[in-house]
């Protein structure tokens, strides 16, 4: 099981390049950003942790400019987005910078993606909060379509694109590795099974009792095997690593804090002890 990090990189905080330095000689597995364009001051949207939302989440880093810097200073650190906010994209234009960013790092990227939880963050970029599952599903098609190893159309209910000449290609044919995260239910775990190679949740409350309903949506899909559980945003103690470890999840990704480098490398010196 891979043990691999997640921090609200921001401004404020370490950098990338030295975190993601940090990391590689520490021997963690990966290091996966969240991503916000800009939160309104004026919202309505409760923060999903409850009470006041922090500081950090308004001066977060674009992750994938952040997530190229490490990159290039690293050669076997994992690299993943915890979450993209696919809807608040131009689906051309993210299919260009995922590919881009797998191609600088030969392959070790992860596209992990979410719906969003900020309304009023989504509406600025033109999103119908109803139907920003479908649109997703409808962007992540068109990706797929671009990263295909000859020129594929795609015509959808919300984007279409030309059969094209589009490179470079993501490393792994059809795309780098995608995880979806968000709350267990019917429409998530179908959306996984669509399109997905497992399931991204925050933390692990209700994983035991939803694993099944996944694998039976999974099969039901047709797909091979099992989908991939990597929780996310986790504050780690041993028995909660092994609890994740036997409900057979492939990677856990440890909350670092948005500090400044002395606080998030004291963090990473207390997590030393679960690799």
């Amino acid at each position: 099981m891979r043990i691999s990090t997640t921090i609200l990189l921001t401004d404020e905080t370490i950098r990338p390049a030295r975190l993601a330095r940090e990391l590689e000689q520490r021997g963690f597995g990966g290091l996966y950003l969240p991503e916000h364009t800009h939160i309104p001051v004026s919202r309505d949207t409760p923060a999903p942790m409850g009470g006041p939302l922090p500081r950090a989440y308004g001066r977060t880093l674009d992750p994938f400019v952040a997530l190229s810097a490490a990159a290039t200073v690293t050669e076997r650190l994992a690299l993943g987005t915890s979450v993209s906010l696919v809807a608040q994209h131009d689906a051309i234009a993210l299919a260009k910078q995922v590919a881009t960013l797998d191609w600088m790092s030969d392959g070790r990227f992860t596209l992990g993606i979410g719906f969003g939880w900020n309304v009023e963050e989504a509406a600025d970029h033109g999103v119908r909060w109803s139907t920003r599952r479908e649109l997703v599903r409808d962007r992540m098609a068109l990706m797929r379509a671009l990263w295909a190893p000859e020129p594929t159309a795609h015509d959808g209910e919300f984007g279409s694109v030309r059969a094209s000449s589009a490179h470079p290609k993501p490393a792994r044919p059809g795309g780098p590795r995608v995880l979806v995260g968000g709350a267990a239910g019917p429409k998530l775990f179908a959306h996984i099974a669509q399109y997905a190679d497992g399931w991204l949740p925050v933390g692990g409350r209700g994983l035991s009792a939803n694993l099944s309903t996944l694998h039976d949506t999974w099969a039901e899909a047709g797909r091979d095997g099992t989908p991939e559980l990597v929780p996310s945003f986790v504050l780690p103690t041993p028995g909660k690593l092994a609890h994740y470890r036997e409900l057979g999840a492939t990677e856990v990704v440890l909350q670092l804090p948005p500090g400044t480098e002395n606080d998030v490398l004291r963090a990473l010196d207390d997590y030393a002890q679960y690799l």
